[in-house]
């Protein structure tokens, strides 16, 4: 993989982490388009590195949560901190059980299936659709918005559907404050992705070559940069109600995958 390779499909991670787009989806795409040999032969390490980049700029961008949320936790005591780790903890259940249960089944769909991309970017497009005409409240995540909000999340393991969009769509949906929603969408990840790493790690399934140490560090520093950038500018795009963009972007992208897919394929 070239530099230049490793700089492009960094910052195309950090934005698509945090903007209602779905990465996995345009992947997909760039796949069916160019074939699995566009991808590097390194990509699993390359994207976990990638991962944990955005994941770190999670924590930079919500530093302040972070630190009180652990302070909390080291108070042994019933406190909003520990309630708000025991609802991350509970959004996770649903991802973990696909992740275990339905690895093999949801690893099929990951297979060049534009068609499926295409309505699934139509379902993403919905739900901001619907999600930035809804009424603003002040309303927090409960118990069980943690959980409804987890089983969006889950769903959103399917290439096309938007992680981010998913969630936050989802929460602003069931009538969280929209920037609440937007801050547990971008927390509620960061466990799931350091898990999945400590596990591919454990797992032998990713190593890493000196002759990648450049490659690699390119790709984490423009990763983790254009993290920054787009977490900080979803959180303001929620609370101004401008998904309707994004929505367009997902309408316009969905109908070209499925239209190339049913004419020119």
């Amino acid at each position: 993989m070239s530099i230049l390779h490793a700089l492009i499909l960094g910052i195309i991670q950090g934005l698509t982490e945090f903007l209602p787009v779905s990465s996995s989806g345009h992947l997909e795409l760039v796949k069916a388009l160019f074939g699995d040999e566009s991808l590097p032969k390194e990509s699993l390490t390359f994207t976990v590195v990638l991962h944990f980049a955005t994941a770190l700029s999670t924590l930079v961008v919500f530093r302040k949560e972070v630190f009180e949320i652990f302070k909390g936790l080291f108070q042994f005591k019933w406190n909003e901190e520990l309630i708000f780790s025991l609802k991350i903890i509970l959004s996770m259940i649903p991802a973990v059980v696909i992740g275990v249960f339905f690895e093999e089944q949801l690893e099929a769909l990951f297979n060049g299936r534009i068609l499926f991309v295409g309505f699934m970017l139509l379902i993403t497009a919905a739900l901001l659709f619907l999600a930035d005409r809804a009424k603003k409240t002040e309303k927090k995540v409960s118990y069980t918005n943690s959980f409804i909000i987890g089983i969006s999340q889950a769903i959103a393991m399917l290439p096309g559907i938007s992680r981010s969009g998913a969630t936050i769509s989802t929460s602003v949906l069931l009538g969280v404050d929209r920037e609440r929603a937007a801050r547990f969408s971008f927390l509620m990840v960061v466990p799931l992705i350091f898990g999945k790493i400590a596990k591919d790690i454990i797992g032998g399934e990713i190593s890493f070559e000196s002759t990648q140490i450049s490659t690699l560090g390119v790709g984490f520093i423009a990763a983790f940069i254009a993290g920054l950038f787009a977490c900080n500018w979803m959180i303001a795009i929620v609370k101004r109600s401008k998904l309707s963009y994004f929505a367009i972007y997902c309408l316009v992208i969905g109908l070209v995958a499925i239209g190339y897919k049913l004419f020119f394929s």
